[in-house]
């Protein structure tokens, strides 16, 4: 009586594991695999920068690789010592993109993500970039001063037109150039060249830029043009520069641009 009764008390014993253990997979308990689900994001590669750090050159950031599921992500730029220590925020620097201004010169820039879960959070920062060069370019957002432009800033032939258009028939020209630097603050004082190719078709223009940029240069037709009976465009060669400065050196630069004659009528 007493064998059955402990083999009776046996069963249910196991029956009721065997419940618990089934219940307990359809609805779910506490334990390892809950708490494994919670863990905040850890970084599995950091973060990094594309580009090149230079004054009004894009970086861009990437958030790097995460595990624990981040829900959200969060940028912020920061400008460091030579070595990428003594780091201190830029504000308003929380996105995946920056271009380093004036102020980063001499400094080297770290972009931090901090990742977010239901958890927590968890931040990681990338390696520092090269330290920013100087710019050449003056402070401020206005108008540059040919005299305070400076090497590795070079000079930008930004816009180019000729009035009126040019036809077979044209006596006199007038070209105007626009003339930038710094990520296209305009230039004052700078020496402007121009003159038609092939050479002789028009007299040599040249010029100085006024506080907007521009200079105007006024041209008369020579005896070389047209410089074909088949000509369909004028090809004008522009020099920019700062006087004082090799020709081929400092902030100079130079192009060719081109317009295309009128119609007929």
């Amino acid at each position: 009586m007493l064998r059955r009764h402990l083999t009776g008390t046996r069963l249910g014993l196991l029956l009721a594991v065997a419940a618990g253990v089934v219940l307990g997979a359809v609805f779910g308990q506490p334990g390892a695999g809950q708490a494994a689900s919670t863990v905040r994001p850890q970084p599995k590669t950091l973060p990094t920068i594309s580009g090149t750090a230079e004054v009004g050159v894009t970086l861009v950031a990437t958030r790097g690789t995460w595990k624990g599921s981040p829900t959200s992500f969060h940028f912020a730029w920061n400008r460091c010592d030579t070595t990428g220590a003594a780091c201190v925020a830029l504000g308003g620097a929380t996105g995946k993109i920056y271009t380093p201004t004036i102020n980063d010169v001499g400094h080297t820039l770290r972009v931090s993500v901090t990742a977010r879960n239901s958890s927590g959070s968890t931040t990681a920062t990338s390696a520092a970039t090269a330290v920013v060069p100087p710019s050449g370019c003056p402070g401020g957002s206005g108008t540059v001063g040919i005299a305070a432009l400076t090497p590795p800033s070079r000079l930008s032939i930004s816009a180019a037109s000729v009035a009126p258009r040019v036809s077979r028939s044209t006596n006199t020209i007038h070209l105007h150039f626009q003339i930038t630097a710094c990520g296209g603050r305009p230039v004052q004082g700078a020496s402007v060249f121009a003159t038609a190719v092939p050479y002789n078709q028009f007299t040599v223009g040249q010029g100085t830029t006024a506080a907007n940029g521009t200079v105007v240069l006024t041209e008369s037709r020579r005896a070389g043009f047209p410089a074909s009976r088949h000509q369909r465009l004028l090809a004008v060669f522009v020099r920019v520069w700062k006087q004082g400065e090799p020709v081929t050196a400092g902030v100079s630069t130079s192009r060719v641009v081109a317009f295309r004659f009128a119609h007929a009528h």
